[in-house]
């Protein structure tokens, strides 16, 4: 098909018929609705009066978008007993209940996959298979660090100068990990608008201060990795460090936090540091401590505390030790206060359309009713000579002639040779 910019003709006297002195079109292939044009009287929208932008939207992270979830309403959601092994799903309800979704995970890493079964059918060799653990922290640990950092695994707290659980340069052996969802999160966390609220036993049994966590962002720089920017996790709430955190990383790094991947590493020894849980050794309890337990939701009969209420872990080689539900019970142990306090980030692009309205344009109505007669008078007399319009709603076109959007004004404005107007349009998407 042959799209006509100008055609040039002359009619022959002799054959009677019209010639083609000259042409000039476009060859085009494409669909017809998209060759139609643009509409009569559309005006056009230059380049200045178009701005473009991007803002920020966030929105509560957890169903229905609440921001909170918490300490009673932490559950771990059915998988199959393949699964559990690497990792559990976080419920806001009984996973019985028809309204439970899955809110983010939890999951334990070791370096050298103690704390999983590493013996398979063999009873003497414990190296036989790689543990279910040891397949985390790599996958973790490729995911997150730099190439030339990744055999060497996470130093999170010996990050911290010396200051640490750990002395400088020596690996965390072990980490526990929260892995958003990325349908909850959008584009990222939201940095400085969260909180995490652990909460367990002393190797004594005697309930440990609960230790609130959130992000240095306020106060650090973020530090490029191949997970996007990396925060340091430290002590305190909604940004705002603990008074005694106030330089950052400097004084205690309990994790590090990829708030484009959604993901939370945490040092296992920083964290045992704080909430250890009960050790085995406590004369006034009948059952092992926390080092020596699978971990689960069982308590103690005569304190009443989760046995797995700690963060040091059963490394038992002969089996899995589920110690990724140390991080669940620390968190239900908050009870009916908020453990988790999370926001998701989305980026939205705004273009704002400056469509304007000379003096000269829109006074008249395509509407036949606005006319009468053969000679197309205008109906209202009263308009002669001074029509009047009222403007209901914009329609904004590409070049093709399709129609992309459509805006309505919330009341009509009224349109005459004696006023102008400009009508804002903003488009987010």
């Amino acid at each position: 098909m042959k799209i006509y910019n100008e055609v040039i003709t002359q009619f022959n006297d002799i054959t009677g018929q019209w010639e083609t002195l000259y042409e000039d079109y476009e060859d085009y292939n494409g669909p017809v609705a998209f060759a139609q044009g643009l509409p009569p009287q559309a005006t056009s929208i230059s380049d200045q009066d178009t701005v473009a932008d991007t803002i920020k939207t966030t929105a509560g992270y957890f169903t229905n978008g609440d921001g909170t979830l918490s300490g009673d309403n932490v559950h771990t959601g059915s998988l199959s007993d393949s699964n559990k092994k690497y990792y559990f799903n976080v419920t806001q309800v009984h996973p019985d209940s028809s309204s439970a979704e899955a809110q983010f995970s939890v999951t334990f890493g070791h370096i050298a996959g103690s704390g999983s079964n590493q013996y398979g059918d063999s009873s003497t060799n414990n190296s036989n298979v790689i543990g279910s653990s040891q397949g985390i922290y790599k996958q973790l640990s490729n995911l997150l660090l730099e190439e030339s950092e990744a055999s060497g695994g996470f130093k999170i707290s010996s990050h911290q100068g010396g200051t640490g659980a750990l002395g400088v340069g020596v690996r965390d052996e072990y980490i526990y990990a929260i892995v958003g969802k990325r349908s909850r999160f959008k584009d990222r966390i939201n940095k400085k608008a969260w909180t995490l609220a652990l909460s367990g036993s002393l190797i004594t049994g005697q309930g440990a201060d609960i230790l609130y966590l959130t992000d240095d962002s306020n106060i650090q720089a973020a530090q490029a990795s191949p997970g996007g920017p990396r925060y340091n996790i430290i002590s305190g709430a909604l940004g705002s460090a603990a008074t005694a955190h106030s330089t950052g990383y400097l004084s205690k790094t309990y994790g590090w936090f990829y708030p484009e991947m959604g993901i939370m590493v945490f040092s296992g020894a920083e964290l045992s540091c704080s909430i250890p849980g009960i050790n085995t050794d406590t004369p006034s309890e009948d059952s092992d401590g926390t080092t020596a337990v699978t971990a689960s939701f069982a308590t103690y009969k005569t304190s009443g505390v989760m046995s797995s209420s700690g963060f040091t872990p059963n490394l038992d080689a002969t089996g899995n030790s589920f110690n990724a539900l140390r991080l669940v019970n620390c968190m239900r142990n908050v009870g009916s206060n908020n453990t988790f306090r999370l926001r998701s980030e989305e980026d939205a692009t705004q273009e704002n359309y400056f469509c304007r309205v000379s003096a000269v344009d829109y006074n008249f109505s395509n509407n036949p009713t606005f006319v009468s007669g053969s000679k197309n008078k205008i109906r209202q007399k009263t308009m002669w000579g001074n029509p009047t319009t009222f403007i209901t709603g914009v329609g904004l076109y590409n070049s093709a002639g399709q129609l992309l959007a459509t805006a309505k004004l919330s009341s009509p404005l009224k349109k005459n040779y004696a006023s102008e107007a400009t009508i804002k349009v903003k488009l987010t998407y």
